[in-house]
């Protein structure tokens, strides 16, 4: 099959793939898109394309961005961009070799994820019920916070739950996970009766809008931008607003980090590994196991603060 003849017709053929061949979500084809449109601008100003370039030019450019001071993980991105269009490409008989099949990045620097302690992470959901412009809004603030702490979803798939899935009470929530695959997640006593309360408030809301002559949302956060519901940018503003209403560093708290805090804490409590990748939608156990690392690493700190052998014996402060 002959290659396309541009760079744009390239990266947007291979997205349309990833899109629909493997589910890939938005942001990752926006993250895809952008640098793989980067290494094309490269690879034009070297007079060549994707169709022509080697091994060497891939390492060059790598070399280019490491010059630039581009972090580590940030090059390894693009070069797994770059990794999976070329073989896009053989696969689909646009080249007859690969020119970046046996290039090794640079790696990822193993960071261990942020999380809360059990007090910060009741301060947030304190501070959740009292933040807010209107009483609607307190009461969706709150059953935000609450399921995300009860089921450690990704702030993707708690945005967009629909309503459906939260009708009748439910003892578990069917949430939409990457490349489509679905999970089941419980909820807690304290999560369901805040659900059960913003249902309320939200149908009301909702019965209003249709008498309005609007339609009526989906979703069961609802938002009358182009998305429907609220986007991760708000929610991600939120999460910083309670921070700073609780006392807890804002720098500390993203909503990714009550995700790991849910990890981190189910597993300080006696959950099994497997469990927990379950529950996160990991799909495989070893993504999973970074927070035992985080556990061991706060067990250690707990002996280094408060065990009296540790302390330093020539600070008798």
């Amino acid at each position: 099959m002959a290659s396309p003849a541009t760079s744009e017709l390239w990266i947007s053929s291979f997205l349309q793939a990833q899109a629909a061949e493997l589910g890939a979500a938005n942001n990752t084809l926006l993250a895809y898109g952008r640098d793989l449109k980067d290494f094309a601008a490269w690879l034009q100003r070297r007079k060549t394309n994707f169709a022509e370039a080697e091994r060497d030019q891939i390492e060059a450019y790598l070399i280019d961005c490491d010059t630039q001071g581009l972090a580590q993980s940030t090059r390894a991105r693009r070069l797994s961009a770059i990794k999976q269009i070329y073989r896009f490409a053989f696969e689909e008989g646009w080249r007859d070799t690969n020119p970046a099949i046996q290039i090794k990045g640079p790696g990822r620097q193993k960071r261990l994820p942020k999380t809360l302690d059990v007090p910060e992470v009741d301060r947030l959901l304190q501070a959740a019920r009292q933040t807010g412009r209107t009483k609607a809004d307190r009461v969706r603030n709150t059953c935000l916070m609450e399921v995300l702490y009860a089921t450690g979803m990704r702030v993707t798939e708690l945005v967009s739950l629909p309503v459906s899935s939260a009708r009748g009470d439910p003892r578990m929530l069917l949430v939409l996970g990457k490349g489509g695959k679905e999970r089941m997640v419980p909820l807690s006593p304290p999560a369901r009766d805040a659900l059960a309360v913003w249902l309320k408030v939200r149908d009301e809301a909702e019965d209003q809008v249709v008498a309005d002559g609007g339609q009526r949302s989906k979703f069961l956060f609802p938002s009358r931008g182009k998305s429907g519901h609220l986007t991760r940018h708000m929610f991600f503003l939120l999460v910083k607003e309670l921070a700073v209403q609780g006392g807890v560093s804002p720098e500390k708290v993203t909503p990714h980090t009550l995700r790991h805090a849910f990890a981190t804490h189910l597993l300080a409590n006696g959950a099994d590994l497997r469990s927990i990748q379950t529950l996160l939608g990991h799909a495989d156990v070893a993504t999973t196991e970074i927070y035992t690392h985080v556990l061991d690493e706060r067990l250690a700190e707990l002996v280094l603060e408060h065990h009296p052998l540790a302390k330093d014996p020539d600070n008798k402060g």
